[in-house]
């Protein structure tokens, strides 16, 4: 099943989503690395990757429900999605907590509770990282039909279910 929004014959969502988990785990390291030295530029640094990471969550957030509103209702795929974005959705929040206290502190420092947040947040993110890619690799949600070995490029696409070869895609049980 295809998704509502795409770039270049692929989705975007799936494009977004690596960049607010790459940065919500970095500012973790980083947060912790603060923690054990006490040298204010890994608060810092770990500060500015959450912030950067809020910003690519809610794009994110957008193109996924945007997606998810194409499912059908009444799917596994639909409930499966519905945990995935709400998943993300408490990841989010918990990240936007431990970036609104530590706005007015000195080095953006956070302290023993903010950092708990992001462990925790963390955790919720590896949790909703594989209900996404139950909707992907399982229940096939932003795969395009026509996909096989042989398929053309995207930038090619015709809309063709068929291979480049002339074969019919193969069947899977």
């Amino acid at each position: 099943m295809q998704t509502r929004v795409r770039a270049l014959g692929h989705p975007v969502h799936q494009m977004l989503v690596v960049f607010p988990l790459g940065l919500f785990v970095t500012g973790t390291i980083f947060d912790l690395i603060h923690l054990i030295s006490d040298n204010g530029t890994f608060a810092e640094v770990g500060f500015w990757m959450i912030s950067a990471g809020i910003i690519g969550a809610v794009l994110a957030a957008l193109t996924g429900f945007a997606d998810w509103t194409s499912i059908p209702s009444g799917t596994r795929a639909k409930r499966v999605g519905r945990i995935h974005g709400a998943l993300n959705s408490a990841v989010l929040v918990l990240f936007a907590i431990s970036w609104l206290v530590r706005v007015d502190n000195t080095n953006h420092a956070p302290g023993g509770g903010a950092f708990t947040l992001e462990v925790i947040a963390v955790a919720l993110g590896g949790a909703a990282a594989w209900f996404g890619g139950e909707l992907v690799d399982r229940l096939g949600i932003g795969v395009h039909e026509g996909a096989n070995p042989d398929a053309p490029s995207s930038l090619a696409d015709t809309g063709s279910t068929r291979p480049a070869t002339g074969r019919p895609r193969a069947s899977h049980p």
